[in-house]
């Protein structure tokens, strides 16, 4: 007995490193529960031990491959239709994967920013739609939010989830209501691949060749940031030296009378990271004061902190009144009783705790007050005391904004898994002075740089345009009317690649809402998303998935006459009467607002300001809530202008 132990002893140990361990790897979204593309040839690739022979089977049918020098291999599986559960099986060198529960239908790569990524738990229609949720034919993988220098063949996590009550919440709302849409009319499998991180411009979604940047000269663009992060980094720690870590759930701070003669000062509203703390994560204070009469302490108050990211606790007069987790963009407001309050000075303690990107107490200065009941509200906007309590410090946060390292981690691993097509929503970061025009140029390229990396120079995408939202980014002359906009500049740019073919836009200035980014009703984009695919990517000539599109424009005397390509010729404004968001522009430039009337498929403008109207333009500032052009089925009209100086 001891004899054969030590013998099997000895032939471990003479094993070479690399057979202790298992080789065999494939890509994450090759896991259990799976959906894979119908219709197309299938890829399957990975790594084994070098040179081991590697075989697939898949539903009867089967492949093989050798592994190379460097481990690599692939191979390709004929096109299967639409069906599951399947098993895949994978073996290589005495190693097997069985992937199960596989389902082959439709899968859609959803891209962008943080209205793409918004959860549906956090939608207006949250409580309905994971209430009924329970398809297990409808699946969402995250790739989590990650970044290289460099393209990375795996990705750093994920794992396939069939919509279920427990999981949809999770699931990007925009990609949600889509893939329902496609459930309910093609009746297939449908997987949703979710690749999207807020914040992010569109550079980062775009590989070197796609920027136009050799290896060089990247090296040199990662240099120079990397040397910036971290003199930031350095500043950042240095302003934070003077304040010793505590327990970040001590309430120490949140004392009624304490001494915080040694903290820092910082404007309210506003994140930290713009104010000397780029990089910061974790938990913070703030306390300021305010005064009420007798009166006022008796009646009570109420207690506006703003939009705090991510989480608060807050106290007045040592009293905890309120506190909010995980919910960056949610108003604060709180009901504080006559009990907590005092006649004179009264103290207001935050403790805020950021998990990542920006932190502090944000928002807009309206939400920033003490109200007495049945008295005037009063700002609380200003500086206020602010020091650390255990904090970390890292320049991760903003990779999101770096050319090329989100397409390195978040879509390279991606690679060649068929798709049906991308959904894409992003431009908020773009939307500016100098970027909003340049984005034409870069949605071109990144729309078809990705379509050449899939080898699927067709491959449809679809995505959506801009909501309304007030940015403050409208520049304005002495009239009050925008000179120039990015926002409308921008959605523009994005029109204007729809000179691509298999191309598809979603409007939705109808859907925005002025005073935030993240308009809540995700439900409408993914179903106007979904009008797009039924129509561009299969071919369903009986969807309207558009509303009017503007076509040209023609003087007649002293009015602008412009044409649409209407969906069944039918031209009108929502709500009756009038259409609204119209101006014109005689050879002088200045715009004036305009009178308009539908006359068929035609909208007449005419301004008494403008004698012999030139150029006009539609819905053209970051807000357009009084345009309110549509089309036989009420989809909106895109914004535009006729001539642009």
């Amino acid at each position: 007995m001891r004899k054969r132990i030590l013998l099997a002893v000895l032939v471990w140990l003479a094993l070479p490193l690399t057979a202790l361990a298992a080789q065999l790897e494939l890509p994450l979204l090759f896991s259990d529960g799976a959906v894979l593309q119908r219709d197309r040839p299938l890829p399957v690739w990975g790594r084994a031990a070098p040179g081991a022979q590697v075989r697939v089977e898949f539903d009867g049918s089967s492949a093989q491959a050798v592994a190379g020098a460097d481990g690599r291999w692939s191979l390709r599986l004929p096109a299967h239709a639409a069906g599951g559960p399947y098993q895949l099986l994978v073996r290589a060198g005495g190693e097997e994967k069985r992937i199960g529960d596989v389902l082959v239908g439709e899968v859609w790569l959803a891209s962008g920013q943080s209205n793409m990524e918004w959860p549906v738990a956090q939608t207006l229609h949250a409580q309905e739609d994971i209430a009924v949720a329970g398809d297990a034919s409808l699946r969402h993988f995250k790739v989590p939010k990650s970044w290289a220098e460099t393209p990375q063949p795996q990705l750093q996590g994920g794992q396939w989830q069939p919509a279920s009550p427990a999981s949809v919440g999770e699931f990007s709302a925009v990609a949600y209501a889509f893939a329902r849409e496609l459930r309910q009319t093609l009746g297939v499998p449908v997987g949703i691949i979710d690749s999207t991180w807020g914040g992010s411009s569109i550079e980062a979604w775009m590989d070197a060749s796609m920027l136009g940047l050799d290896a060089a000269a990247l090296e040199v663009k990662l240099r120079e940031r990397r040397a910036i992060d971290q003199r930031i980094e350095a500043q950042t720690r240095a302003r934070l030296a003077a304040w010793p870590a505590v327990d970040p759930a001590s309430e120490a701070f949140a004392a009624a009378q304490l001494d915080d003669s040694g903290w820092s000062t910082i404007r309210v509203p506003s994140l930290w990271e713009a104010q000397g703390y780029p990089g910061m994560d974790g938990v913070a204070w703030y306390r300021t004061t305010f005064e009420l009469s007798e009166r006022e302490a008796a009646a009570g108050v109420v207690l506006g902190l703003g939009q705090i990211d991510d989480s608060d606790t807050t106290w007045i007069n040592g009293q905890r009144v309120g506190g909010i987790a995980n919910g960056y963009n949610v108003p604060r407001v709180y009901q504080v009783p006559a009990a907590v309050l005092r006649a004179g000075l009264n103290t207001i303690a935050v403790r805020v705790e950021d998990g990542g990107g920006g932190g502090g107490i944000a928002g807009s200065a309206a939400e920033l007050y003490v109200e007495p009941v049945g008295g005037q509200r009063r700002s609380l906007a200003g500086d206020w005391r602010f020091r650390t309590a255990a904090v970390t410090v890292s320049s991760a946060d903003d990779k999101n904004q770096v050319d090329t390292l989100l397409y390195n981690a978040m879509v390279h691993p991606l690679l060649p898994y068929p798709l049906a097509g991308v959904i894409w929503y992003q431009g908020e970061s773009n939307a500016s002075e100098h970027g909003a025009y340049r984005y034409r140029e870069l949605f071109r390229t990144l729309i078809e740089g990705w379509r050449a990396k899939w080898a699927a120079p067709d491959m449809p995408f679809l995505w959506a345009q801009l909501a309304a939202f007030d940015s403050g980014g409208d520049r304005l002359d002495a009239r009050g009317i925008v000179v120039d906009s990015p926002w409308a500049t921008l959605r523009e740019s994005q029109s204007a690649a729809l000179a691509l073919p298999a191309t598809g836009q979603a409007v939705t200035i109808d859907v925005g809402e002025a005073d935030d980014i993240h308009p809540r009703d995700k439900r409408t984009v993914g179903q106007r998303l979904a009008l797009a695919a039924r129509r561009v990517a299969y071919g369903d000539d009986r969807v309207v998935h558009h509303g009017p599109v503007f076509r040209e424009a023609s003087a007649q005397g002293g009015e602008l006459v412009l044409r649409f390509d209407a969906p069944g010729g039918v031209l009108a404004a929502r709500g009756g009467g009038a259409p609204q968001g119209f101006q014109v522009a005689g050879a002088d430039r200045r715009f004036h607002p305009a009178q308009a009337r539908i006359v068929g498929d035609r909208v007449v403008l005419r301004s008494d300001a403008v004698a012999r109207p030139v150029v006009a333009r539609y819905a053209w500032s970051d807000n357009p809530a009084q345009a309110d052009l549509v089309g036989q089925d009420g989809l909106p009209a895109s914004p535009f202008r006729s001539g642009a100086w």
